[in-house]
């Protein structure tokens, strides 16, 4: 992954891309899969928005159940079959925990119907699956005293037991759609970061391309390509009324969805459906209240997701310390045991996606239902532009797939059969991923902690000898980044190979260093020293990138 700028103007491609979340690298893999030339570029760093900032989970479409949207079921199933077995580095199997009270709807007797339903449902759930741990078990009901055993805190007034569903997560979702993206460029794509769209190149009622500017050096040239997808999530609307003057219609409404991290494993290896306060008007068959999830991820816990209608500028949101403590006030009323404080929270995630219509100051809200892929030739009478605004990371395979057959009729050309479901990504070459980890570790360089190995392996997968490689060149690199688990070799693969421009590139989506919580001065330092000397900065170029990461933890003890 080099950022070759000149080379993206020196030709016309098929496919020009706009934006490089989740949903863009996954049109990219899946063109250039199938034959097609593509160039993608990005405004910031390749997944930093809010591909990036989620609960991490991939949705096997179980909670659609209760809107009886048969649709979304077998989508969702789909995808995170696909992804189960195209990525089995970086998505595992995910158990949660529903607990039942009485009976009737909050009972054990209406989940394990639901459950049953769902199962039957989705009986092609491990297709293609040959790792056992990777597989989704059936769901079930486990009594009171099996549910006590795993969560002691839990009320136990008219606790009767609890459904045991599984869904999937994302070890890392930025290096997920570095994977993608990493199999494009791989297969012969171009793409850049930090290189903006900043018009549309039109010729009659065609688009043949994009202006771009590079946000480092301000330099603008053209990018020609036959088709241009837009794949620019929040920002896809406001770059088409500015630069196009279209409007899509009807008004597209947008959520800022958010969760937290606790720095700790707050449960073990089931993650907890605890009722909040709001409910589902959309529901037609409804437990009552909507679930918040507690997840442990990695070290850490995930705790979401909440939702707030958002009408700004994607580029202006946050989440308020205000915000965050009612928040954490609704977890707490779900679940008293937990007692969670502010100070508790080492970060928070939060990203901006399609939502449901909803009148204001609704409490009960109604969420986005479908993911928005518009062909502007029907629409408004652009040929040559497509428009994908994603709604959830894990149809972001399947959605991109439909926007690149779109690409293919626009070009006149037969619609080849795409093979992303079955082709692995970038890392994916494993059968058996323990095996894998245990066989690494017994094979790894002598200087490299065996604790290393499993987050190397899961950001990595088959390819974790392209950071290695460093080490025998110079052994210094096996060394940790303070007390992290991330070695220097990775800061130089990252700089060298993935195209990481700053050190929040770094901190956050090129490695585990700054995913969970503040990684601590020193670590911040001895990473921006090797990018430093990889990239020629100078003191204050240091303490400039130093900045941008600390400004990221605004609600932090940086002592911490």
């Amino acid at each position: 992954m080099i950022r070759n700028l000149s080379e993206l103007s020196d030709r016309e491609y098929d496919l020009v891309i706009v934006g490089g979340g989740i949903f863009g690298v996954c049109a990219a893999w899946d063109a250039t899969l199938r034959g097609l030339s593509v160039a993608l570029v990005e405004r910031g760093d390749f997944c930093q928005a809010t591909s990036a900032n989620h609960l991490k989970v991939v949705h096997g479409g179980i909670r659609y159940l209760q809107h009886l949207d048969v649709y979304r079921i077998y989508e969702s199933n789909k995808e995170r079959n696909a992804v189960l077995r195209i990525a089995p580095h970086l998505v595992q199997p995910l158990p949660i925990i529903v607990p039942t009270y009485g009976h009737g709807m909050q009972g054990k007797e209406i989940l394990s119907l639901g459950l049953m339903i769902y199962d039957m449902m989705v009986f092609n759930r491990n297709k293609g699956l040959n790792d056992p741990d990777r597989r989704i078990p059936r769901g079930h009901i486990i009594s009171r005293q099996e549910c006590l055993h795993l969560f002691p805190d839990l009320e136990k007034k008219n606790l009767t037991g609890a459904g045991v569903f599984y869904d999937a997560q994302m070890y890392n979702p930025p290096r997920l759609a570095l994977s993608y993206l990493r199999s494009a460029i791989e297969s012969g794509a171009q793409a850049a970061n930090y290189l903006e769209a900043i018009d549309f190149l039109r010729k009659g009622d065609r688009v043949v391309g994009v202006k771009v500017r590079d946000r480092f050096t301000c330099n603008e040239f053209e990018i020609r390509g036959k088709v241009v997808l837009n794949s620019s999530g929040p920002w896809a609307e406001g770059l088409l009324e500015s630069k196009m003057g279209i409007t899509v219609s009807p008004e597209q409404t947008y959520s800022r969805d958010a969760c937290f991290v606790i720095p700790r494993r707050l449960t073990a290896e089931y993650a907890l459906a605890v009722q909040g306060r709001t409910s589902d008007p959309d529901a037609v068959i409804s437990r009552k209240h909507r679930h918040l999830f507690i997840a442990p991820w990695r070290d850490y816990t995930l705790i979401g997701v909440w939702h707030v209608v958002f009408k700004g500028s994607p580029d202006e949101f946050t989440v308020t310390n205000e915000e965050l403590q009612d928040f954490i006030d609704e977890v707490n009323q779900g679940y008293p045991s937990l007692d969670l404080k502010l100070e508790d929270v080492s970060m928070w995630n939060a990203g901006i996606v399609l939502f449901g219509k909803n009148k204001p100051g609704a409490d009960d809200l109604s969420y986005g239902k479908r993911s928005l892929l518009i062909d502007h030739a029907k629409k408004h009478n652009v040929q040559g532009l497509i428009t994908l605004i994603g709604v959830r990371a894990t149809t972001a395979r399947g959605k991109a797939l439909k926007a690149v057959d779109v690409t293919f009729k626009k070009l006149g050309r037969n619609v080849p059969k795409s093979k992303t479901d079955v082709t692995p990504i970038y890392g994916g070459q494993i059968e058996c991923f323990e095996e894998f980890l245990s066989d690494a570790i017994e094979k790894r360089p002598s200087t490299l902690d065996a604790d290393v190995m499993r987050p190397l392996l899961h950001n990595y997968g088959s390819r974790h000898h392209d950071v290695l490689k460093y080490i025998k060149e110079d052994h210094i690199l096996a060394e940790k980044i303070g007390t992290s688990k991330v070695i220097k070799a990775e800061i130089i693969h990252a700089v060298r190979e993935e195209m990481a421009q700053k050190l929040v590139d770094v901190v956050f989506r090129r490695t585990d260093l700054g995913t969970g919580g503040y990684p601590g001065d020193d670590a911040l330092k001895k990473c921006a020293d090797l990018m430093a000397a990889e990239m020629g900065w100078n003191d204050n170029r240091i303490q400039q990138e130093v900045d941008e990461v600390r400004s990221a933890f605004p609600f932090l003890n940086k002592s911490k």
